[in-house]
């Protein structure tokens, strides 16, 4: 195997498993939230921010493996 096959190679698989966790993360606590506020409707104030935070940090760790995709 050439070593340009093995560098797309590894870009590939540092793009696809640093973005299937995030993914994961941000879809249960979606979920968590949206079964939290459907069981009491006037913790969506509450929850709104904290939400969105968590979101974010996930999110976040998509955006180091896209770093890193792209420094290799």
């Amino acid at each position: 195997m050439e070593a340009e096959a093995i560098t797309v190679l590894a870009k590939a698989a540092t793009i696809a498993i640093g973005g299937i966790a995030p993914a994961i993360a941000i879809g249960k606590t979606a979920s968590k939230a949206m079964e939290s506020i459907g069981r009491n409707p006037e913790s969506a104030d509450k929850l709104f921010v904290p939400l969105l935070l968590g979101m974010a940090f996930a999110e976040a760790i998509a955006i180091y493996a896209l770093v890193v995709t792209f420094t290799l």
